[in-house]
């Protein structure tokens, strides 16, 4: 290593590395030019009864068509006579329109009192700025020339998939440009320099771009997809983790300034102690990534494997470039806050000594108070309510939730998304008798059939994406699986969310303990210890937890939300366990380093007066770059971001500065056990 450090910092080498990986950097975005796909996330898994149905819907003659639901309404009384004629020629020129679907004669269309709607046929891709673009012509033509008082809105799976597109229509933009002006104010608050911030800004920048680049390469080729929810999480993700290692080795390397004249040299000495806890950290968070590659629902495989790979890059810009970039420059860069050799850092002197100080003559009050404090914070666990219906995941409700709202007034709340049931020919007529037995079945109708094949149309009276409805299907799947030769499967949009749920929970259950096993496998590969790790494991899951419950509260009594999203206590699990870990593995490592010239509790203060302003400054940049999800009005990334948050500034202000301290001064020694604890040497 030490070779590979002095090629980086020395004078020659620092600038031949700098303009061969900007090189290697640039040509690789520009080489690339991968941007996120505009296809749907996947959130079924492939062998989930709704997939099977959605393949053997892809043989039927209308296959890879889904439909837009154009809903016309009057609050002010039952529909007029006018409106009549109004909605006629909008059927009319709604008809003569083309999306890529056949069809003969008028539309499908129903009336009630003082609601109709009509059903517009549009060929299905997973391409959703086709859908976007078609869904936009159906509303402008849905729109024209209609009376005073009569309302229009376009529902059904293409108004739903439309309005969902529109979320992320600009969002790695607007992402980007939060996160860059959160991290670069940060950045100016932390370094009081005017031109400092420029430095991690730019490597962070490039990481993140060539993150974006290989990602969006590499995952189509493993059958995933590279969607724009992943792209902004994984910019997010790399501007957070590359801050974080930034503010760890400019921490070390303004340090060892005040001892070197040399700057080379300095950066030399900074780097060889930093490169270990950032290989650790670094490393922890993208295994823990990489169990995401176990997990049913695909986007999240998707999401694992991309950020994965996010965190990589910025390890090596860390490591690399920042360094190389860095030395580059003078003491001048530091301005006007220079560091000069022989000035003081003032570290143990400062508030994280005195505290550090103060934990350790009252280490079992400071023990008892945190476990508290985590403790009534994850009390609001228990009020969770885990799932979001599709009508309750925007922050707010989009046109396709309000025209859903208005059909389920005046019909069966499931007409925008009927349920299709998948049988034999033969056995058709059974099953359809079968399925209009069900409790909970409006209505059910022959659809098409290849011959072999036939679907059976069937409308829910419960609204799409609600517990009555979940029930509904799995009553109806249990009642036509006894159809006997049938082989009939219960498909749709509905039933989907059902599966999609089904496998969230399967994935939570496998993750979680494979997640915290990889933590604690790194612990103890890097601390060579095993009481270190339970413990520090045990914080983490502490941490969690009372991120979560604190989070619920703000949910229920800030937001208002129905809900938390049932996908969004996994993946934040995942960044804070990883993220996490980073702490405790920048505080622990820079223990043992002054353990071998003092004792455990006078190394522990020590490690934590240099290393608090570190953490707790990556902190706080880090809840707040995460706090940036929630510019988009998707409710899941906004809960995402918020849990994330939380949970990390309790981590830098409470877990790691107070708890994790304590439990080292109480157990001494034995925190490193059954490891050998070495001899003390005098400093040189």
């Amino acid at each position: 290593m030490n070779e590979w450090v002095q090629r980086i910092t020395s004078r020659r080498g620092a600038w031949f590395t700098v303009v061969f990986l900007v090189l290697v950097f640039g040509g690789l975005i520009g080489g690339l030019g991968v941007t996120a796909s505009n296809s749907s996330p996947l959130e079924i898994p492939s062998s989930s009864e709704s997939a099977q149905v959605a393949k053997l819907q892809a043989t039927l003659p209308s296959a890879r068509e889904t439909s837009a639901v154009v809903v016309y309404s009057r609050s002010d009384g039952p529909l007029t006579a006018a409106d009549h004629a109004a909605i006629t020629q909008r059927q009319s020129a709604l008809s003569q329109l083309d999306y890529g679907v056949p069809h003969q004669g008028p539309l499908p269309t129903a009336t009630s009192n003082n609601v109709a709607y009509l059903v517009v046929p549009i060929a299905h891709t997973q391409d959703t700025t086709v859908i976007t673009a078609d869904v936009k012509e159906i509303r402008r033509v849905a729109a024209s020339d209609l009376p005073a008082g009569l309302t229009v809105q376009v529902t059904g799976e293409a108004g739903f998939t439309a309005d969902l597109a529109n979320v992320f229509s600009g969002a790695d933009v607007k992402l980007l440009l939060a996160t860059v002006l959160v991290v670069a104010l940060l950045l100016v608050i932390t370094y009081r320099s005017p031109w400092l911030w420029l430095v991690p800004l730019f490597v962070i920048g490039m990481a993140s771009q060539l993150a974006a680049a290989l990602a969006g390469a590499i995952l189509p080729h493993l059958g995933l997809t590279f969607d724009a929810a992943t792209s902004g999480i994984l910019s997010v993700l790399v501007f957070g983790a590359g801050t974080d290692y930034s503010f760890l080795l400019i921490s070390r390397y303004r340090d060892e300034l005040r001892v070197h004249e040399d700057r080379h040299d300095a950066m030399a000495v900074a780097l060889r102690g930093s490169v270990p806890a950032i290989l650790a950290s670094g490393g922890t968070v993208v295994l823990s990534l990489l169990t995401l590659v176990f997990a049913l629902i695909p986007s999240t495989r998707s999401l694992g494997v991309a950020c994965a790979i996010g965190v990589a890059v910025a390890v090596v810009a860390a490591l690399g470039l920042l360094p190389a970039v860095l030395v580059l420059f003078g003491r001048g860069l530091f301005w006007p806050v220079r560091p000069v050799v022989g000035s003081s850092s003032k570290h143990d002197d400062g508030y994280f000594g005195r505290l550090g100080r103060l934990v350790r003559r009252r280490a079992l009050i400071a023990t008892v108070l945190s476990v508290v404090v985590l403790g009534l914070l994850a009390s609001g666990v228990f009020g969770i309510s885990l799932g979001l219906s599709q009508s309750q995941s925007f922050r707010t409700p989009p046109e396709s939730v309000l025209g859903q709202e208005t059909l389920a007034r005046a019909f069966p709340a499931g007409t925008t998304a009927p349920v299709a049931v998948i049988s034999n020919t033969p056995q058709a007529s059974s099953v359809l008798a079968t399925a209009r037995g069900v409790s909970g079945v409006s209505s059910a109708t022959l659809g098409e059939t290849n011959g072999t094949i036939t679907q059976i149309n069937v409308v829910l009276a419960a609204a799409p994406d609600t517990a009555p409805a979940y029930d509904t299907i799995t009553s109806l799947r249990e009642a036509v699986h006894a159809v006997p030769e049938a082989h009939a499967l219960v498909g749709g949009t509905v039933a989907q969310d059902l599966d999609s749920r089904t496998a969230w929970h399967h994935d939570r259950n496998l993750i979680i303990p494979l997640v915290l096993l990889v933590v604690f496998l790194v612990l103890l590969l890097v601390l060579r210890a095993l009481v270190a790790p339970v413990l520090l494991l045990l914080t983490v899951v502490a941490s969690y937890f009372a991120a979560l419950g604190a989070s619920q509260y703000l949910f229920h009594y800030v937001y208002k939300f129905a809900g938390v999203d049932v996908g969004a206590p996994l993946i934040a699990f995942i960044f804070l366990a990883a993220l996490g870990s980073d702490y405790n593995i920048f505080l622990v490592t820079r223990v043992m380093e002054e353990r071998r010239h003092a004792d455990t509790k006078t190394s522990m203060v020590h490690a934590l007066s240099v290393t608090g302003v570190v953490i707790t400054s990556a902190g706080v940049l880090l809840a707040a770059v995460f706090a940036v999800l929630g510019v988009l009005p998707l409710i899941t990334l906004t809960q995402v971001g918020v849990i994330v948050g939380l949970g990390v500034l309790l981590d830098t202000l409470l877990v790691r500065t107070v708890l994790v301290p304590a439990l080292c001064f109480l157990t001494n020694d034995t925190f490193w056990w059954p490891r050998r604890v070495p001899q003390i040497e005098l400093r040189g």
